[in-house]
């Protein structure tokens, strides 16, 4: 059985007992939520799509802590003006683990 929920605007197709890196959220580690923008639910074959959404279905989780994501360069340039700059940044994610569907 997976489903795919909405989270924060992106889309997570989740099963039970699976790890996702959602976008950070509120809350603390050990938190439990809930995902109620549940866009398509297949359970054994029998698929049901929501419009927009399935209705009576909700994701819910476990949060298990607040990490980082890689570091991505942002280089930017002009060429022959002597204008080079070069930052970093590490978007925040949390670590979430789908505990039932339903």
């Amino acid at each position: 059985m997976y489903a795919i929920v909405d989270i924060a605007g992106k889309q997570f197709k989740v099963a039970k007992d699976q790890y996702i890196y959602a976008p950070k959220m509120d809350g603390e580690a050990g938190a439990t939520v809930k995902f109620d923008k549940v866009l398509l639910v297949d359970d054994g074959g029998s698929i049901t799509i929501g419009a927009p959404t399935v209705s009576g279905f909700a994701v819910s989780g476990k949060i298990l802590e607040h990490v980082k994501g890689n570091k991505v360069i942002v280089f930017k340039k002009k060429r022959r003006k002597g204008y080079a700059v070069r930052n970093g940044h590490r978007q925040q994610f949390t670590k979430v683990q789908i505990e039932s569907i339903g």
